[in-house]
């Protein structure tokens, strides 16, 4: 974190506008990653849930370490296929469009997560259409008992994947059709897991369900899709998911379950970007409101939707600046509890609430960290049209 600060405080010295932007460290990005590829099991692949952040520089990074990108639409193909013309892309997400199967099919996309019979059915005739036999996977919403996460996907009703009450029929369908190839099954259920021994036990499980479904529908299978769920604790830095307990129990489950010429694929996204970003904002105000503190700030929600979607206090710390070139005292608390929000015209423009500063001046920039994933990629960027933030990454080529 230290290069960001220096890069912040340099940069507040030779601008006059207020600072605010997004800074990555892709130094640490490429390692953090590197470091999950090389713990992997054999019969294992990780892939990179771009829809955590799907930036062409996060991409260009990423596309050397990782084993390929799990995408959710055919704009995120166009993102990957800009980077790499023959990376593995599995594809994966409720209500595609035929113009999606077919960029799909155009794109080479590696897998298709099927998420409904209806959607089997159009692939089938997308491909006779031109002679082609897709891969793909089907999407089981599975019945559970599944661990509870921050969201989840499985295990209750949503609109994600086929209710394991149907999937009976689904494989029958997906054998009857001549051209799309069952592969196997995706069963991404949760998001946000923190338990490395629980994340074990719940991929023994999605193996356990693909093995009796094997067995009774005479399936020969190649993948098994565990999802990403891999979370990351906004709460607690310091209380992040054990990866170490993870890969240590996964590999002699594996050895001991997992059915033999089978892969199991991992999609993480928040867990492999979150802990590279920081979302800077200089603050622009200090004042009291009915016996309130509030720090206003250049930016808000609009670049920064995570702890408001989340409605948690995103944590920060603060780098301070000595430039000051008003004729007046400048203000400053210390020790006081305060809310952190921005520039929009709403009162849920709040990134963090009723926290105690240590110190924190009107120029200072605050901090976010952890914000390498859902922050700038899920926000309402033209709310008010307010400028966008910077995009600037350190230990890259890339500076927006």
């Amino acid at each position: 974190m230290n290069k960001i600060a220096d890069y912040i405080q340099t940069a507040k010295l030779e601008s006059d506008k207020p600072f605010c932007a997004f800074l990555y460290d892709l130094d640490h990005l490429r390692a953090h990653v590197q470091a999950r590829v090389d713990s992997m099991p054999a019969n294992t692949r990780y892939f990179y849930a771009i829809k955590a952040n799907s930036e062409l520089p996060i991409l260009r990074a990423l596309a050397p370490i990782v084993h390929g990108f799990e995408v959710a639409s055919i704009g995120e193909v166009r993102k990957v296929r800009s980077v790499s013309q023959d990376t593995p892309i599995i594809f994966g997400g409720p209500g595609k469009s035929d113009e999606e199967l077919i960029g799909a099919l155009e794109h080479n996309v590696s897998l298709i997560h099927v998420e409904s019979m209806h959607e089997l059915r159009r692939l089938n005739e997308l491909c006779a259409k031109r002679d082609t036999v897709m891969p793909i996977l089907l999407r089981v919403n599975l019945r559970g008992p599944l661990p509870t996460a921050t969201l989840a996907m499985g295990g209750r009703p949503t609109q994600f994947g086929i209710d394991e009450m149907q999937i009976a029929e689904a494989i029958q369908l997906a054998k009857s059709l001549p051209h799309v190839k069952l592969e196997g099954f995706h069963l991404h259920s949760l998001s946000n897991n923190l338990n490395a021994a629980e994340h074990v036990k719940l991929v023994k499980y999605y193996i356990e369900r693909i093995k009796g479904w094997a067995a009774e529908h005479d399936l020969e299978l190649s993948y098994l899709n565990a999802g990403g769920g891999i979370g990351v604790n906004y709460a607690d830095l310091e209380d992040q998911f054990d990866w170490d307990l993870f890969v240590g129990g996964l590999q002699p489950m594996l050895e001991a379950n997992l059915p033999e010429n089978m892969t199991v694929l991992f999609e993480c996204g928040r867990y492999n970007t979150a802990s590279c970003g920081y979302y800077a904002v200089e603050v622009l105000d200090i004042k009291e409101n009915h016996g309130k503190t509030y720090a206003i700030i250049r930016g808000g929600t609009q670049h920064f939707r995570l702890p408001v979607s989340w409605q948690h206090n995103h944590p920060f710390v603060v780098v301070p600046s000595e430039r000051w070139e008003y004729g007046f005292e400048r203000k400053g608390v210390e020790d006081q509890q305060l809310t952190v929000v921005g520039q929009l015209c709403t009162p849920k423009d709040v990134l963090a609430s009723d926290v105690t500063v240590p110190n924190l001046r009107i120029g200072d920039v605050i901090l976010f960290l952890y914000a390498g994933a859902y922050g700038w990629s899920i926000s309402h960027h033209d709310f008010l049209s307010h400028p966008h933030p910077d995009h600037i990454y350190l230990g890259g080529d890339d500076h927006v």
